[in-house]
């Protein structure tokens, strides 16, 4: 042990059996709430955004979630004796440290509410805080919004793409990147409209209609002697949920065979019970086009069209709209893994965390901004707030950000300016008529003020947005029409002024 300015510091030893989110951050976070401490800088309150500057592979649209996890971190945020000792170790101020033992994340947060549309350049959440609450919380807020986002985001994408066909079951946990990963992209797989999950865990934890599904493996059937007394134990063990996996060894010699005499076999020995009958098979590999289009022949040439066939296999956006689209593939349902749980073809969400501005003495809040070499790089500053302007068919044709003290009134007329200043229309005028607040509150002062919707409803809130308000050409996988993003005159004037003093 050592003493440094009279207090004990003894080693910090790790736990593997511990945890506590609130030390989910960077270390450069730290050691500047120790600072801002020090300086005695602690009460000022700050206004950070959480946004971000392109779609997912430059999509047409993002959808917006992990608001719920967020606001239960923030509710339980806390340093515990072990994280204190931990802090000390690394040298934090004792004073510091004495601080943080009794603290309380005490701010607001204003987010769009889970499962929310949402564009480049407008918040989907905005924190106003004490400076180190502030700080502290930036890596897990990131985390939890991108990573959420991310994959609710890419589920909806493929879910559209299967659409013509059916469900898609989300199966990826053994490919997700760890636990938290699994149990959250299985929840945001729901959100995005996917009937199911191969994740137990995740229903456990979140409910209906985070549903676990699936049947066997191929070491199922590889365990006997035959395929065939495989699938004749699955059948005698579940006789109301026979689904089959028919590629351990031939498809169409053994696998399509032994199926129709499977479900022979049930109709013989359960001839008044029309349930127990083969419910589906999957295939895992080979031509998935043409091998469904074979299957349902065979099984329809056999008397037996209520057989269902799911396919999975690296299946992604592009490889199942090629299946529904192209190839006219009879499938009935899609297994995805790796490539919705990974969001593979485009795995990072670029959410960013910024501080836009900084509360005076007298109340009044004091526009920050981080500048950049051109000014349509640069971050839009100041206390904000963004609205969605609605035609009268219910289609939102743009998104507004506005300072948070500015009243849109419907029916009077207002100049905008578009965010991406490179746009040659830079400025025009519009006059709202139906329009919505985008940020709720979520918590005000520490203290939870909304009440949370369950999950089944965020899925059909998605889903509702994605068929009624949201433009088809920005639905596109290619070249989708962007969604225009403006400010204000008073958000633009701000930002160009503030530019031009910084940046010179």
């Amino acid at each position: 042990m050592k003493k440094e300015t009279g207090v004990t510091v003894t080693p910090f030893v790790p736990r593997k059996d511990y945890r506590n989110d609130a030390l989910n951050m960077d270390f450069y976070e730290l050691t500047m709430a120790n600072a801002i401490f020090k300086l005695g800088m602690k009460d000022t309150q700050l206004v950070f955004d959480m946004f971000f500057r392109r779609n997912p592979c430059d999509r047409g649209y993002s959808i917006s979630a992990g608001q719920e996890q967020l606001t239960d971190f923030l509710l339980n945020y806390h340093f515990d004796e072990i994280a204190c000792d931990y802090l000390l170790a690394k040298g934090m101020d004792p004073e510091f440290v004495k601080y943080l033992s009794t603290y309380r994340w005490n701010g607001s947060m204003y987010a769009m509410r889970e499962g929310c549309v949402a564009y480049p350049n407008e918040q989907m959440v905005r924190i106003k805080c004490d400076a180190i609450g502030a700080f502290l919380i930036e890596t897990h807020l990131l985390q939890t919004m991108n990573f959420n986002s991310l994959i609710t985001t890419q589920a909806t994408r493929i879910v559209r793409a299967a659409s013509k066909c059916g469900g898609v079951m989300e199966f990826g946990t053994r490919r997700s990147q760890g636990l938290s990963a699994g149990l959250y992209g299985a929840r945001a797989a729901i959100l995005g409209g996917c009937v199911g999950t191969a994740n137990c865990l995740a229903e456990v934890m979140f409910g209906s209609p985070v549903t676990a599904m699936g049947t066997v493996s191929h070491a199922w059937v590889e365990l006997f002697p035959t395929e065939w007394e495989a699938f004749k134990a699955l059948a005698d063990v579940y006789p109301d949920n026979v689904s089959l996996l028919i590629d351990t060894y031939n498809i169409f010699e053994s696998g399509a065979l032994n199926t129709i005499k499977l479900d022979n076999y049930l109709i013989e020995k359960y001839p008044n019970d029309p349930n127990r009958r083969v419910k589906s098979v999957r295939i895992d590999s080979g031509d998935l086009g043409s091998g469904s289009k074979r299957l349902r022949k065979i099984f329809d040439d056999a008397g037996k069209p209520y057989i269902k066939i799911v396919v999975s296999n690296g299946l992604n956006e592009a490889s199942i709209r090629s299946l529904v689209d192209e190839q006219q593939a009879t499938i009935n349902s899609f297994g995805v893994g790796e490539n919705l749980i990974t969001s593979a073809d485009c795995p990072v969400f670029g959410g960013v965390y910024k501080l836009v501005a900084v509360q005076n003495s007298d109340g009044t809040y004091r526009p920050t901004m981080k500048c950049s070499d051109t000014l349509a790089k640069a971050i839009i500053p100041g206390y904000k707030t963004v609205y969605r302007l609605y035609n009268r068919d219910g289609y939102g044709y743009l998104d507004l950000i506005a300072m948070h003290d500015e009243v849109i009134e419907a029916g009077k007329p207002i100049k905008v300016y578009t965010t991406d200043l490179a746009d040659a229309k830079k400025e025009y005028v519009i006059t709202p008529t139906y329009y919505q607040e985008l940020l709720v509150p979520y918590l005000k002062d520490g203290k939870l003020v909304r009440v949370m919707p369950s999950v089944a409803d965020i899925r059909d809130y998605i889903k509702d947005q994605l068929e009624y308000t949201v433009w088809p050409e920005e639905l596109r996988t290619t070249f989708p029409h962007v969604h225009f993003v403006d400010m204000t005159e008073k958000v633009y004037q701000t930002r160009c002024d503030m530019y031009n003093r910084l940046h010179g």
